[in-house]
């Protein structure tokens, strides 16, 4: 695609995530989204064919700002533990971000879990990987003992997946200095479970 076409679908659709976010899902209609971008409906119609097809881009592209930082945390030159860390409390927030800013757009990830789960599909591989690649990093320096990465990394991601909604909701804390220890702690059970070992303390556990 020219970068015309990239930047008059980008446009359509941020003129639909934030109609999405101010009125619901059910309350815009495609018309609506060709008066507010001023592209008319014969543009709107050549990029999208209907307005669950612009929904499901808009979702995607919101995962996408999430996916861009995570790669950042796991480029970055830590420890395999100390990365994980990160990966895990920049998942957290950025979630967090992302559905707060988007309003009623972000109650459909509740409301609509399903198909938000469909569109998500491809994030998810894509998230499991990054967490294999920091489980092996792990295993090769002796910071994490021998695991099968790619089945842990499935494990590990459908544990934090359970964390975003409570999450979410401030049913676990952010990052105040009690929030900070909870979700610690959180994590601690990943690396340890429940026995009590040494390292620990690391984690505030």
């Amino acid at each position: 695609m020219s970068g015309a076409v990239i930047k008059t679908r980008e446009k359509l659709m941020d003129v639909a995530r934030k109609l999405f976010a101010e009125n619901g899902i059910e309350d815009v209609t495609m018309n609506d989204i060709a008066t507010a971008s001023g592209k008319g409906r014969r543009t709107l119609y050549t990029y999208f064919k209907n307005k669950n097809e612009i929904y499901n881009a808009v979702i995607e592209s919101e995962l996408d700002i999430l996916y861009r930082s995570l790669q950042e945390v796991v480029e970055k030159d830590l420890p395999a533990d100390v990365k994980l860390l990160e990966f895990v409390k920049m998942r957290l927030e950025s979630t967090k971000r992302v559905v707060y800013r988007n309003g009623s757009l972000g109650a459909e990830f509740f409301k609509d879990i399903w198909h938000v789960e469909t569109i998500r599909r491809k994030f998810d591989i894509k998230e499991i990987l990054f967490l294999r690649d920091i489980l092996e990093e792990g295993v090769k320096g002796g910071i994490f003992r021998s695991l099968n990465p790619k089945d842990t990394a499935i494990i590990l991601h459908s544990s934090f997946k359970g964390l975003e909604v409570p999450y979410i909701r401030g049913i676990i804390e952010g990052f105040s200095a009690s929030g900070q220890r909870r979700i610690n702690g959180i994590i601690g059970l990943f690396f340890y479970g429940l026995k009590k070992v040494g390292h620990t303390e690391s984690f505030n556990y």
